[in-house]
Parts: C-alpha cells; sequence; structure tokens
C-alpha cells in the first residue's frame, strides 16, 4: 500500500511534518522557536473551591496519560508522528482487508489519533527515564553569558547578527544570533568570540582582545 494514495493523505502529512522537524533539529531551528522548552503541567487554577481542583486535577491526569511533560515536546511530538503515521497505513490496510475498501481519510485520522495518544503516553514513559533530568540539563538564555561561541554563519555586524554556537555548562550546543558589542567591529565567521551580554534572543560578542575583557 502505497503512502501517497489519497486515504492515506493524514499519514503522509505526518510524515512530511516529521522530516520538518528533522530539519529543524539539523540545522538548529528548534532553539529559535522554543521547540524544545518542556511542557509544565502543573496548572494553577483561578477560581477557589472544589470545582476548581477537579477540574485541574482532570487535565493534569489528561496530560499525563498523552505523555505531555514527561519529555521535551519535539520528542514527544516526534514519536507521536511516528506512531501516528505507522497506526494509521496499518489500519488503512487493514480496513481493505475486512471491508474491500478503505476508510474515508479523515475518519482514518481521527481513530488514528485516537489510538496514538494513548499508546504514546505509554512509550514515552521508558524514553523519559533514559534522558536527563531537567533540573540538571535545563539551563537558561543568561547562563550562555561569559561563554565562548563560535560564528557560524555569516559576519556579525551591528544591527545584523550571525548565527553562532555556543555549548552550555553540560556540554549542550545551543544556536544563538550573535552582534558585535562594539557596533563598528564585525565577528566573522569560524571566529570564537566571548559573550559578553544579552538584550531579548541577541547575544552581544567581543573579540578576545577587547578591553571590555579586563573589566570586573
Amino acid at each position: 500500500m502505497s503512502l501517497l494514495e489519497p486515504h492515506n493523505l493524514p499519514f503522509a502529512v505526518a510524515i512530511a511534518l516529521l522530516g520538518f522537524v528533522a530539519i529543524m533539529q539539523i540545522f538548529g531551528l528548534a532553539d529559535f522557536f522554543g521547540a524544545d522548552a518542556d511542557v509544565d503541567i502543573n496548572l494553577d487554577a483561578d477560581m477557589d473551591g472544589p470545582d476548581a481542583i477537579s477540574g485541574s486535577g482532570f487535565v493534569e491526569g489528561l496530560l499525563s496519560l498523552i505523555g505531555l511533560g514527561r519529555v521535551p515536546f519535539l520528542v514527544w511530538l516526534t514519536l507521536f508522528l511516528v506512531l501516528f503515521a505507522a497506526i494509521g497505513v496499518s489500519g488503512q490496510a487493514l480496513a481493505i482487508s475486512l471491508l474491500g475498501a478503505p476508510l474515508h481519510a479523515g475518519l482514518a485520522a481521527v481513530l488514528s489519533g485516537i489510538g496514538t495518544l494513548p499508546v504514546n503516553g505509554l512509550l514515552v514513559r521508558p524514553v523519559g527515564a533514559l534522558l536527563p533530568k531537567d533540573e540538571t540539563s535545563a539551563v537558561g538564555l543568561d547562563s550562555l553569558v561569559r561563554r565562548d561561541a563560535e560564528i557560524q554563519i555569516g559576519t556579525a555586524k551591528a544591527g545584523s547578527p550571525a548565527r553562532s554556537k555556543v555549548i552550555d555548562m553540560h556540554g549542550q550546543p545551543h544556536f544563538v544570533m550573535v552582534e558585535p558589542h562594539d557596533p563598528d567591529t564585525q565577528l566573522k565567521e569560524g571566529e570564537t568570540v566571548l559573550l559578553v551580554r544579552r538584550e531579548g534572543g541577541t547575544f552581544y560578542g567581543v573579540h578576545y582582545e577587547n578591553p571590555l575583557l579586563g573589566l570586573n
């Protein structure tokens, strides 16, 4: 059975999205979109009383059932897309075998989604146990200041940041946008600079001979 058949269109789209996620990871774009941020399932109730507690507990239980919050979101999404496509295509093959024809693409997508969510929730538990815990590996952007960064793509100029790679205290790479701290300076591709400050999502770096490095 071909994935490109009309009745398998939702599952072909899932595979395409999986490829897009892979490209984001390869080129470091996930850091810019915040796609690796964990989902916090601890909800604050806006109301007082048993109804608020009950509603919050229901939502937390539902998110826990499908595995959200147990692993980084991109890991959860990758597993979901793989399972969704596999269950959907297998279900269509079974429908053809039993009924002589596939299900409507929309109905197949709904049934596959319903089946995928709890299965995905079960799979992320062992996966989450293998991943580093958030409290030991996650870092804030401010912790990258005073660390070395390598200019990877382009030349950083005032008002025109360049994509750079910086390694955090845990040895994990982050891809950030860097401008020169001195507006009259250019940071060229391949150079290693020191990040001295951050404004929003942009970091500012200096060469090692910069006199700022002598300041406390």
